[in-house]
């Protein structure tokens, strides 16, 4: 079982621990074995530089000391989403997803590589302003799944996650907008599951933030059909499903699309 976390983060540190806390025993107690949190569960600020005020040295640090802790606790695999840890560059941070596994020890880190950026009207955002793009394509391969990472704006690039090669569940931890999530977060969850012949599990931000911003949540678990196993449209909750091993191969053997690649 697998479980994304859907959350409607503030500008409050203390409040999206102690909520993302209660919603991944939330998952626990649904059964699930891997939680995987939103894009900046930690925070959404009401200004472009509040990340920097909670940027994490690697390895170091009130917020990855507490999802070591969620991890070990509840024996689980745990995906940060996504969280600010500090760059080389003044004012910037990478947009970074840890992997922890039940004994509360890091294994892996995925840099955001595709920054967003979108105008139209009085909707603006740059994050290339504030963040530094990573440049290494992650893979983990874990005792109850082989994971893909990517982050939000990462969904739109196919070509990362052929790069990833044979994985059973791509993570999409995501804070779309409400205006580009409407248009095209189930077409491309849906097509990135059908392209890789694998599971899809998108936690999202979901619904009206304290700076303003609306998110368009969904946070979804799609199958290697491109088939919604379980959604949650919008505000904080959990979405649960299995990885059926046999489904993964049923996929691939009936239609053995990954063999016939030639780019």
């Amino acid at each position: 079982m697998v479980s994304a976390i859907q959350m409607v983060s503030s500008a409050s540190l203390a409040d999206n621990l102690l909520n993302a806390d209660q919603l991944i025993t939330q998952a626990v107690e649904q059964g699930a074995k891997l939680v995987a949190l939103p894009e900046y569960f930690c925070m959404l600020g009401k200004k472009e530089t509040d990340k920097l005020d909670i940027a994490e040295s690697p390895g170091a640090g009130p917020i990855q000391d507490f999802l070591s802790e969620c991890a070990s606790r509840n024996k689980i695999w745990l995906s940060s989403g996504s969280i600010p840890i500090i760059s080389p560059e003044a004012k910037k941070v990478f947009n970074t997803q840890l992997i922890f596994n039940p004994d509360g020890q890091q294994i892996a880190r995925y840099d955001k590589i595709h920054l967003f950026s979108f105008a139209r009207g009085t909707e603006s955002y740059d994050e290339s302003r504030g963040i530094v793009a990573g440049d290494v394509v992650q893979r983990v391969d874990t005792s109850v799944v082989n994971l893909g990472l990517s982050i939000c704006y990462d969904l739109r690039f196919p070509e990362l996650y052929r790069s990833l090669g044979e994985v059973d569940l791509i993570l999409v931890p995501s804070a779309f907008t409400y205006t580009t999530g409407q248009a095209h977060w189930e077409l491309l969850l849906r097509a990135r599951a059908v392209e890789n012949q694998c599971y899809v599990l998108a936690p999202a931000q979901g619904g009206h933030h304290e700076n303003g911003r609306r998110t368009w949540g969904h946070s979804m678990l799609v199958d290697p059909w491109g088939e919604i196993l379980s959604v949650l449209p919008e505000h904080a909750g959990v979405v649960t499903g299995t990885i059926d091993p046999a489904r993964l191969t049923e996929v691939r053997e009936s239609l053995p699309a990954l063999r016939h690649r030639i780019l």
